[in-house]
């Protein structure tokens, strides 16, 4: 079987999988993106290019749908360019392009997307945070960017999503064609290690002193990290012997926190409304996968906070990694940690209760092995790539057996 792979970056959510299969399954891959390596082993790869898109003369609440348009556009021209490619399967992330145009281009092919976020205006990301309310505009906008993942459920033979949230804020009638399928974490790289040597690639950290770390693909609003700041600054007051590491890139990824601040990054204007002794903070942007597992394999408390939105890799990362993680208590999250189980959870907004539930974890280690080892087990027997990979190809295989029309569990 041929399957053909489509996300505007590689590897994305795909890279592991399409991996796995071209390796194990003998299946032909293909991968298409408009980044990433033009070569990859056992892998085909097409790159594609847009021509244009959105510019400040387009209505902001069809900026994204005419970007999404530009990126399918300019797929469907950089696959045609390569008639070899007739692919029995198209795999593509239903977001920064679609899919839509590739029906076209391979009528006898068979459509799964995957649907990682459809938006709302309320109970949602938009509204969650009430010092920075959406603008009118904004909420006008989060209906419009619906669009091409609305074209994208409705021609698909079958969809998947990460996890039930994320499926259960797809419009209630395309739900049935929709799995919960998460991405898969790969233990062998993301597991429990030793505590010494105290080293995470070129970062050695001190003997007796305490580890908290935060990971977010970019320190901002949406991932909460302006309250992690005021937490790091209750613990500092506490104690002399915590440290904190940060990891991400100091951007915004989602969300529209410079409309807020005025500031040129949420980092710096965060920074700026607090009393922070820096020494203390090591913030190293982003990391190699391998120095991120080490950190997370030495980090004495993790801290992951969200608004109700996609759930960052970075929370299944640490667990698997045997991270006591203390995590905002958001619909989302949730889903994966159970309060005094396999985590902690607290209020995003409670930095006083954070604090405690930190300054305890750091006191009393040993007491909350347990919760380490009940989050390492979660992974492996729910979401490694061990338990996922199959899902996937199950999903895929049964695509290709039925008859051409929506495909259900």
């Amino acid at each position: 079987m041929h399957v053909l792979f489509y996300h505007q970056n590689y590897p994305a959510q795909f890279g592991h999988v399409a991996a796995r299969l071209a390796r194990s399954h003998g299946y032909r891959v293909t991968f298409a993106s408009r980044e990433g390596p033009a070569e990859v082993p056992g892998i085909g790869r097409v790159l594609y290019a847009p021509k244009g898109g959105a510019t400040e003369k387009t209505h902001y609440c069809g900026r994204t749908f005419e970007n999404q348009v530009w990126h399918s556009h300019a797929l469907f021209e950089a696959l045609k360019a390569h008639p070899d490619i007739r692919p029995d399967l198209v795999v593509g992330h239903s977001g920064f392009g679609s899919t839509l145009f590739l029906r076209e281009l391979y009528p006898a092919a068979k459509f799964v997307n995957y649907f990682e976020y459809f938006y709302h205006t309320t109970g949602s990301d938009l509204d969650f945070r009430p010092e920075f309310p959406p603008a009118e505009i904004d909420r006008l906008r989060a209906r419009a960017r619906n669009a091409g993942l609305l074209l994208d459920l409705d021609h698909c033979d079958a969809g998947y999503s990460p996890t039930v949230w994320q499926r259960d804020r797809l419009p209630a009638a395309y739900r049935p064609k929709v799995r919960v399928v998460f991405d898969g974490v790969d233990t062998d790289v993301w597991k429990p290690g030793p505590k010494t040597p105290r080293q995470a690639g070129r970062y050695v950290f001190p003997d007796g002193l305490k580890l908290v770390t935060y990971v977010s693909r970019g320190l901002e609003a949406m991932r909460g990290f302006d309250v992690f700041m005021k937490v790091a600054g209750e613990l500092c007051r506490r104690r002399r012997d915590v440290r904190f590491v940060v990891v991400g890139a100091d951007r915004t990824c989602y969300g529209s926190d410079e409309k807020h601040t005025g500031s040129k990054s949420f980092k710096e204007w965060v920074l700026k409304h607090g009393d922070y002794d820096l020494s203390r903070f090591a913030f190293l942007g982003t990391v190699p996968p391998a120095t991120l597992a080490r950190l997370l394999q030495l980090s004495d408390l993790h801290v992951y906070l969200t608004a109700p939105f996609v759930l960052s890799w970075s929370l299944f990362d640490a667990l698997a990694c045997g991270a006591v993680v203390l995590a905002s208590d958001t619909a989302p999250v949730r889903e994966l940690i159970t309060d005094e189980v396999n985590g902690l959870l607290c209020d995003f907004f409670d930095v006083a209760g954070m604090a405690d539930k930190a300054q305890a974890v750091l006191d009393r280690p040993d007491e909350f092995r347990p919760l380490t080892e009940a989050g390492v087990a979660l992974i492996r027997e729910r979401y490694s790539l061990d338990v996922c990979l199959p899902q996937m190809v199950r999903l895929y295989e049964q695509v290709m057996e039925a008859p051409r029309g929506p495909v259900t569990e």
